[in-house]
């Protein structure tokens, strides 16, 4: 009897990618290996891992589920599994819109995905769970991990704001903190490993430690992952200015595998709309912020998510938004038009901004801050950085004969691999070179590299295996072959 296999399709942001890491390890480990990609046999369960927060995720998944079906029905033993934030909304919705769907799953309750899959199969009917709290803990689930060199550590789920235009908290819960000790074990897991790499995710994840009574938690928690011998760098997404407290700028200035890295949504620059959104902050609050991390690190880069055309925003509103982005001088920003999410107050707000007014405003700040990206990237020009070499990152990098990897403070560089190499560089790897161009949204360096370590990482990459996590016990992680790489968006948290 040949081996199932699985295929599963990611939507929306960072939380989702690493919760499909969930998905694949639990998969592998109930005897599923992963399809290969443009394989002739379609895979034996498709997974698809959705997002209610972006415009149109309904649309977008009905109509991908609408493209399965005549692959069903010519692969009746295929089955099709939807889960995450818009199966926790839209629940039996999505099996009588689509009665093709064979299981149907919400974010609390990931580890089940392998018995509902079987019990699916044996009672020849959809099998539909939801629950409304969690179920276990998602890092006490395997993950089969995406990358060789840079990796997720979850420090909590849900989230306790009450953000009116967000529907994250009515979908994955109240907040809920891991303990410090199985974060950083997992942490040193990944490390053991060759990851040189760790992003500490949670949905706001300056109040971790709001469970077990320490508001200082997140600060040290940042100084402990410097202890770590061989993690390189460490992030974390993404902060809410409500929470930010002095001694984490104070952990990330003083920790030296912290990256000069700070990526803290903004949302509105003007009070009265921030107000409306139930920000518990404002915009001299958000500026005090950046004034300080600037101050203890003067080349941090800093980015953020703005929403433009919230109800009721007003002319005057929206200035106030971009005087914020022209004082803030932001790296990058992710920039959403508003739209409705059902079940959140702001959808049934009066004064509904008309599209074509969101269009016009939002193209004004999409214009502001690529020229503000290319004034500060100029000044990176000429300088020296250190790359992490990355996978898949230069859409371009085929044609112009260029890599690509990730400065320390984030921003993506497009390099020219030649110089003083030691033998091929691969992801994962390090190198040296100095920037000698910029753009909006990258740096190019043409230059000689300058050095080249060759990493455990980039032997990973190499020989295509990835990281295996087994749960909160950790101990050391199994290798083996890779999943293919998903997309990864920001903006998704608070």
């Amino acid at each position: 009897m040949s081996t199932k296999t699985y295929e599963i399709r990611t939507f929306g942001c960072q939380m989702n990618v690493h919760d499909s890491e969930r998905l694949a390890g639990m998969l592998e480990d109930a005897g599923y290996a992963r399809a290969e990609t443009g394989g002739e046999m379609p895979p034996d369960v498709v997974v698809f891992n959705t997002c209610a927060v972006r415009e149109n995720a309904d649309n977008r998944l009905y109509g991908t589920l609408g493209h399965m079906r005549p692959q069903k029905d010519i692969n009746p033993g295929m089955q099709i599994a939807v889960g995450g934030c818009l199966a926790q909304k839209d629940r039996d919705t999505i099996v009588k819109k689509a009665p093709w769907v064979d299981v149907v799953f919400g974010t609390h309750n990931l580890g089940s995905l392998p018995t509902l899959l079987e019990r699916a199969r044996h009672n020849q009917e959809a099998e539909v769970e939801i629950l409304e709290s969690l179920d276990v803990f998602p890092s006490t689930l395997p993950a089969r991990r995406d990358s060789a060199y840079s990796g997720w550590v979850s420090v909590s789920v849900g989230c306790n704001n009450t953000c009116t235009f967000c529907i994250v908290p009515a979908l994955r819960g109240k907040e809920k903190d891991r303990r410090p000790g199985e974060v950083l074990s997992e942490v040193e897991a990944l490390v053991s490993e060759g990851v040189l790499e760790v992003t500490l995710l949670g949905q706001n994840v300056n109040a971790y430690g709001v469970e077990f009574g320490d508001r200082y938690a997140f600060g040290k928690l940042l100084r402990s992952c410097g202890e770590i011998d061989g993690l390189e760098r460490v992030r974390f997404t993404s902060p809410h200015p409500r929470d930010f407290t002095d001694d984490v700028i104070e952990a990330m200035a003083e920790t030296p595998n912290v990256c000069p890295q700070l990526h803290m949504p903004l949302q509105s620059g003007s009070d009265r709309i921030l107000k409306a959104m139930r920000r518990s902050y404002r915009s001299e609050r958000f500026l005090d912020i950046v004034g300080k991390v600037r101050a203890a690190m003067p080349e941090a880069a800093i980015t953020t998510d703005i929403i433009v055309g919230f109800p009721g925003e007003t002319e005057e509103d929206f200035e106030a938004t971009m005087e914020v982005v022209r004082r803030a001088r932001f790296s990058s920003a992710f920039t959403f038009q508003y739209s409705k999410r059902p079940g959140t107050p702001a959808a049934d707000m009066p004064e509904q901004l008309p599209k074509e007014v969101v269009q016009q405003r939002y193209e004004r700040l999409v214009a502001l801050q690529n020229e503000i990206s290319w004034d500060e990237n100029k000044k990176i020009v000429g300088r020296e950085v250190e790359l992490l070499v990355a996978e898949g990152e230069g859409r371009k990098d085929a044609e112009t004969h260029r890599l690509s990897g990730r400065a320390r403070d984030g921003r993506l560089v497009h390099f020219t691999p030649t110089g003083a190499l030691d033998g091929e560089i691969r992801p994962g790897d390090l190198v040296r070179t100095t920037i000698t161009r910029a753009a909006p949204h990258h740096l190019v360096a043409d230059a000689d590299i300058t050095g080249h370590r060759r990493t455990r990482a980039g032997d990973h990459w190499e020989e295509g295996v990835r990281p295996k996590t087994s749960g909160v016990s950790l101990g050391l992680p199994s290798i083996g072959a890779p999943a293919s790489e998903p997309s990864a968006q920001q903006g998704c948290a608070c």
